[in-house]
């Protein structure tokens, strides 16, 4: 590929939307998920407006260039892993806001992040309640890319909850307008719930019409220490069973410990697990339901249960919880997992991770939203040691094998991007994979738009079914389908 192609891209955009310098594309090559298979762009984009994303689609079309949309690069699967001689398109400049308090929505472009787009609405009263733990960085394109959840989607649903309606670019430069500020639309296929999810697979969302809510009432919270593991999930079922909280957050030992290392607040080191809780009923109500939690996990054997009304108090244990992943973080490498189970199942999955955990001798903690079964399995290890790399690679693929067995998935939040593609063929039989594959065609017809992530080729499937056999992880090319 030579240079003119590229040339003619730029000339057709504002100055400055073209980058090719290799120092910056260089920095554009990975996510969170730090891929080191990652390939070199051709250049990376920097549009600010849909016409500009439909310029570079249409020449991306016109000239059979890959195209890999990319938020702000928070993503933990790989999703905005750029590919040799394509175009990383970067929405970053993509940063407008209008908040229509009377239809209780707000237009945004997907280049602003979500603790903006909190902070712009609460302006006028209102509240967006997805909260993924990275709601700081992430961006709100890259939250419906990947159907980002978080801390209060217990109660409040995850961010395809609250998507009215979009603006697309398709891969031919086609833009479309789906959905609207109507909190009630049946007409004609549900087009604007299939894009959001889909990890820029099928188009480029440039803008979103969001739902709003008043404000949240301020929260009652619960902390409990526990000395087994055990205790702590049955406690969640017997929570889940009566009420509906606001947040029921879980951590283990590992990331208590990591946490405190960093944070000094007096988290009780020799603790199995701790449960964060909350309730954000108004008046009474969640005065109720925090004394009912409280009693649940003095039931379920809590060595210490602490309450409080107090919201400076309460957003410091919210904090420990959301401060976890970096915390863990700083003990080695990450391989970030992000699966989810039915409730029933929780307690199983968390003893099958921590049986693992010792059976392996890999450092692996386990974080969850407890109260939807969404569990952040860590597994720490030292990229340098070969050895423990590859523990760490099959201990990776085997947590998802487990949570499948349980009924399970292999992402809730974090999306399957490139790090999870084996592992769909795992969680969905092949006619499944296929249909998924050809509504891939019919948007992307010729697999331009973030070509190689989230569903599998049946040949994909075959192949990666080959090397099980060759592993003797199975003994038939066909792929366990649970």
């Amino acid at each position: 590929m030579g240079s003119a192609p590229i040339d003619s891209l730029t000339a057709q955009l504002p100055e400055g939307t073209v980058v090719t310098d290799p120092d910056i594309v260089a920095s554009y090559r990975q996510d969170r998920a730090a891929d080191p298979a990652a390939g070199t762009a051709l250049a990376v984009v920097r549009p600010t407006c849909t016409d500009d994303v439909q310029t570079v689609l249409r020449w991306a079309s016109a000239n059979r260039i890959p195209v890999v949309p990319r938020g702000m690069g928070t993503g933990l699967s790989g999703g905005a892993t750029a590919v040799d001689g394509g175009i990383v398109l970067s929405t970053e400049r993509m940063r407008a806001i209008t908040v229509d308090p009377l239809t209780r929505t707000a237009v945004v472009q997907p280049g602003l992040l979500n603790a903006e787009v909190k902070k712009a609405v609460a302006e006028y009263g209102l509240w967006y309640p997805p909260d993924p733990s990275s709601f700081e960085i992430c961006s709100i394109g890259g939250n419906i890319a990947t159907n980002a959840g978080g801390l209060c989607c217990v109660k409040y649903g995850v961010t395809t909850d609250y998507v009215l309606g979009l603006q697309v670019v398709l891969a031919d430069g086609t833009a479309v307008r789906l959905g609207g500020p109507r909190l009630k639309d049946v007409a004609g296929l549900s087009l604007t719930k299939l894009f959001v999810g889909s990890e820029g697979t099928l188009g480029v969302i440039t803008e979103v019409t969001l739902r709003l809510l008043p404000p949240q009432h301020p929260s009652c919270t619960v902390v409990a220490t526990f000395p087994t593991v055990t205790g702590a999930c049955d406690a969640v079922t017997a929570i889940t069973a009566k009420i509906r909280p606001s947040m029921l957050e879980f951590m283990d030992a590992v990331a208590i410990n990591a946490v405190e290392d960093k944070l000094k607040m007096g988290l009780d080191r020799g603790a199995a697990a701790i449960m964060v809780a909350a309730s954000d009923d108004r008046g009474p109500a969640g005065a109720e339901d925090a004394e009912f939690m409280a009693a649940v996990f003095a039931e379920h054997g809590a060595s210490e249960v602490f309450s409080t009304s107090d919201p400076d108090e309460g957003e410091a244990f919210v904090a420990a919880r959301r401060f976890a992943i970096p915390a863990v973080e700083a003990k080695g490498s990450l391989l970030l997992e992000d699966v989810g189970v039915p409730l029933a199942a929780f307690a199983d999955l968390v003893a099958g991770i921590e049986k693992m955990a010792a059976d392996t001798g890999l450092m692996i903690s386990v974080i969850a939203h407890a109260g939807d079964g969404n569990t952040h399995p860590l597994i720490v290890f030292d990229p340098t040691d070969a050895e423990m790399t590859r523990r760490a690679e099959k201990a990776f693929g085997d947590i998802m094998d487990l949570a499948i067995g349980l009924g399970g998935t292999i992402t809730g939040e974090h999306g399957v991007g490139i790090e999870k593609v084996n592992s769909m063929c795992v969680q969905f039989s092949s006619e499944e994979n296929e249909q998924m594959f050809g509504v891939k065609r019919a948007f992307d017809p010729n697999g331009l738009l973030n070509p190689g992530k989230v569903i599998p080729t049946l040949h994909r499937c075959a192949e990666y079914g080959k090397m099980l056999v060759r592993a003797g992880q199975i003994k038939h090319p066909d792929l366990p389908r649970f």
